[in-house]
């Protein structure tokens, strides 16, 4: 369990920092996806911030459990909110916040099993 939850957490975590690269260097992708939804560009930066924070908790979380389990639970909600963006804007583009949902849902219930 130990090794897939390395595995989950390196690839989680390369996910979320080219997300947050991509909201700090405002690809236009994002930047007409994102606005499109109705997320404001001065929440870009915080947003970005939040992704390395959680990107670094499950890379340190290899080494220490309880900010593996921590970082696990707030890209979980990190992403429950993107996906209430989504579904308020009737967007059907769900599948990219679902994805990297259910990754640190697994990230989770791997940490929790390796503990």
């Amino acid at each position: 369990m130990f090794i897939a939850y390395i595995i989950v957490s390196i690839v989680l975590a390369l996910m979320l920092v080219a997300s947050a690269w991509a909201k700090l260097t405002r690809d236009d992708r994002v930047v007409t996806g994102m606005t499109g939804l109705g997320v404001p560009l001065r929440w870009f930066p915080p947003l970005a911030a939040c992704e390395v924070a959680g990107a670094a908790g499950l890379l340190l979380g290899i080494a220490f459990a309880p900010l593996g389990i921590a970082a696990a639970i707030g890209v979980i909600l990190y992403f429950v909110g993107a996906l209430y963006f989504h579904l308020r804007a009737r967007d059907k583009a769900v599948v990219p916040p679902l994805l990297l949902l259910s990754l640190a849902v697994l990230a989770l219930i791997l940490r929790f099993a390796a503990s």
